[in-house]
């Protein structure tokens, strides 16, 4: 009886290494294909960044580029309004250091 269990333990066991080598054959990326104009276009397309994009990223890059040197150089913000940055960054420091939850934080005991 321990025979028959054991062996069907087995052949089950062989079974299952099988198709978890074929799951993983499945898995494997295909050859990189060779280097032509049409498979770096076609992966420019089908990718993250579509060609669109790229364009957009070349007008944003251009315009970043050559706008200040055609406009006039502004004049300096007022002074007033340089510290909104500094207070955005001291609200963030604070509420970095704050605990989430205050009520958790309570040291002490209860008289309820």
């Amino acid at each position: 009886m321990d025979q028959r269990r054991s062996a069907a333990h087995r052949s089950k066991r062989r079974q299952t290494a099988a198709d978890q080598a074929e799951r993983r054959s499945q898995h494997r990326r295909p050859p990189p294909a060779t280097a032509t104009s049409t498979t770096t276009t076609t992966a420019l397309s089908s990718g993250y960044f579509t060609v669109e994009l790229a364009m957009v990223f070349v007008c944003v890059t251009a315009s970043l580029v050559l706008l200040p040197l055609v406009l006039p150089p502004l004049p300096p913000p007022p002074s007033l309004l340089l510290v909104v940055p500094v207070c955005l960054l001291a609200v963030l420091v604070a509420m970095a250091f704050v605990p989430l939850d205050a009520q958790s934080n309570v040291v002490g005991s209860s008289c309820l």
